[in-house]
C-alpha cells in the first residue's frame, strides 16, 4: 500500500471558508450603512447649531430674524447669510459664508421666520440623543417636531 501525502483542502473546507467570509462581509456592509446614517445625523445636528449661532448673531445686530417662509437653505439663492438676509454665494460681511444643506440631496433644511422667532426643520435618519424623525430648530434649541 502506498503512502499518500494529502496536500491541499477538500471542496467542503473551501465552501465553509467562503460561506464564513460571505457572512462576515455582509455584516460589515450592514454596520457601515448604520454608521453612515449616524454620521449624516451628527452633521445635521452640527449644521443646526451653526445655523442657530449665525441667526442669533444676525438678530443681535438687526433686531429681527431674516425674513422668509419655507426657504430651502443651502440652495443657490439661500447659500449665505449677511445683513441683507439669505443670499446667493459671495455675501459681503457674512454671518455665515456658506449656509449648509442636508447631506442627502433628497432632503433639505427648511427655514421659516416669524415676527421675533424662526424655525428650521430637518429630518433625522436614526435616533440621536432622544431625537428622531423630524426635528425643529428655534431660538430655544433643537426639539422633536410636534405630532
Amino acid at each position: 500500500m502506498k503512502n499518500m501525502n494529502k496536500k491541499g483542502f477538500t471542496l467542503i473546507e473551501l465552501l465553509v471558508v467562503i460561506a464564513i467570509i460571505g457572512l462576515l462581509s455582509t455584516l460589515a456592509v450592514v454596520a457601515l450603512g448604520n454608521a453612515r446614517q449616524k454620521a449624516r445625523d451628527a452633521r445635521r445636528l452640527s449644521d443646526l447649531k451653526q445655523l442657530q449661532t449665525a441667526l442669533e448673531l444676525y438678530y443681535t445686530d438687526q433686531t429681527a430674524y431674516p425674513s422668509g417662509s419655507a426657504v430651502t437653505l443651502g440652495d443657490s439663492t439661500h447659500a449665505c447669510l449677511n445683513a441683507s438676509g439669505f443670499g446667493s454665494t459671495g455675501c459681503a460681511n457674512p454671518y455665515m459664508g456658506k449656509v449648509p444643506s442636508d447631506p442627502l440631496t433628497a432632503q433639505s433644511y427648511t427655514y421659516t421666520a416669524a415676527t421675533s422667532s424662526y424655525t428650521v426643520t430637518a429630518t433625522l435618519e436614526t435616533t440621536v440623543n432622544g431625537l428622531s424623525g423630524g426635528v425643529t430648530l428655534s431660538p430655544s434649541g433643537i426639539a422633536d417636531q410636534p405630532i
